[in-house]
């Protein structure tokens, strides 16, 4: 579903609803028939847009499954993006709660069902992990749950979204996401009468998530998929360009011609690299021009040709992954691959992704961040100055610092294994 549907419905359908379950509730109070909740038994995660912020999730899920077994666990998720859910394997498949977010009469049918479902597992728990949505605060609420925990607006000129949460956190705008997930799972068990939540000390550094674990044959298939490409043996480093081409968030945009300069001057100077571009099937006809802007016996387009799962495989055969800030930052943290991220709108400081060999250029200008949590990420500008600060050869210079060494020696094919 387009963004700015997303957000219109959001806003016309999600605050009347909120406002109108809000009195619900306060009837509810009021003679006595909210029952005290209980302790965590069975937990729901309600993620359902976002892939790249599904991996920060890991260490909240991984703190759940502490509280309660991972069978306990749960997860709701538009179906588009339940493939990164499954890769990361957080809950057991059968307890993923996918619905279908292209059309508004889907997602309504897919919601009922998934409410239905969640009433019949008896969930008692769920944790709100959409800053500020109105969607996920309504099916919090209308999943029965008794421990409902997510963000409340307070004082705050935060978008309104009703009082819905039994554990409001207050949002916290210097955590790490991912650091703000582990909170919410914290707050869960926690004494609710203690606002704003959390009142407690933060816990150490969410560190790297962990490693894909490769399936019988995924290393061969990527590789068999670079062959057909033309490439039989690449001997020197691989070198991925996730430019992010579309139209969805042309904020985050670097400009295609420094990628395509980038290109050149990596070829140039390091005539044995071979360079891969990823991207979704919309993004393959850009994606084939950078290819012949670059050096079309060099270059290889696989925008659109790999699953998710494929591209995880892909980003662990390379030296290094250049993208924007996109989902393809945080899932190359799954496997070994370095990884230099172009950030502009946003800010590495919430959202870079986590580990040892993630490398966030970030040019700082005043206006940026400019999207964020309290404008559903939505910004008035027209003008992404922030990513065209962002010269070539400061990002050449910070490419040439991982691959300018000697290529790899370790099969490719196994490179995202876990060490």
């Amino acid at each position: 579903m387009n963004p700015r549907i997303i957000r219109f419905v959001d806003l016309w359908l999600g605050r009347p609803l909120c406002a109108i379950l809000t009195l619900h509730r306060r009837i509810v109070e009021a003679v006595g028939l909210e029952r005290e909740a209980p302790k965590p038994r069975r937990i729901a995660f309600i993620k359902l847009i976002e892939q790249g912020s599904t991996v920060l999730a890991h260490a909240a899920v991984q703190r759940a499954i502490e509280l309660v077994g991972r069978s306990n666990v749960y997860w709701c998720v538009f179906s588009e993006n339940r493939e990164i859910v499954d890769a990361l394997e957080l809950v057991p498949p059968e307890n993923v709660i996918a619905m279908r977010g292209e059309r508004l009469l889907y997602l309504m049918i897919d919601a009922l069902r998934g409410l239905v479902r969640m009433r019949r597992l008896e969930i008692d728990t769920t944790v709100d992990l959409e800053f500020f949505a109105r969607a996920s605060a309504l099916l919090a609420y209308l999943s029965g749950a008794r421990r409902r925990v997510g963000l409340h607006r307070f004082d705050s000129e935060a978008p309104y979204r009703g009082d819905l949460m039994t554990h409001r956190v207050q949002y916290n705008p210097y955590l790490h996401t991912a650091a703000a997930f582990d909170v919410m799972v914290r707050a869960a068990i926690a004494d609710p009468a203690e606002l704003p939540m959390l009142k407690q000390e933060l816990a150490e550094p969410v560190g790297a998530p962990p490693r894909l674990k490769l399936r019988d044959g995924e290393g061969d298939a990527v590789a068999a998929l670079l062959r057909a490409e033309g490439m039989e043996d690449i001997d020197g480093p691989l070198i991925v360009f996730n430019p992010n081409a579309h139209d969805r968030l042309p904020l985050r945009k670097w400009p295609i011609e420094r990628f395509a300069e980038i290109g050149r001057r990596i070829i140039a100077e390091t005539p044995a690299a071979t360079i891969a571009i990823t991207g979704t099937a919309a993004e393959r006809d850009a994606a084939e021009d950078l290819r012949k802007r670059i050096d079309p016996t060099r270059v290889i387009n696989l925008a659109g040709r790999t699953t998710l799962r494929q591209a995880i495989v892909l980003y662990g055969m390379a030296q290094v992954l250049l993208t924007n800030d996109s989902g393809p930052a945080h899932f190359a943290s799954l496997t070994n691959a370095t990884v230099v991220v172009l950030f502009g709108p946003e800010t590495p400081t919430l959202y870079g992704p986590l580990g040892p060999n993630a490398h966030a250029l970030w040019a700082g200008i005043a206006c940026s961040p400019c999207v964020n949590v309290f404008n559903h990420r939505f910004s008035p500008c027209t003008n992404n100055v922030c990513m065209q600060a962002l010269s070539v050869d400061l990002v050449y210079a910070e490419l040439r610092r991982h691959i300018g060494m000697e290529p790899r020696t370790a099969d490719r094919r196994n490179a995202t294994a876990a060490p």
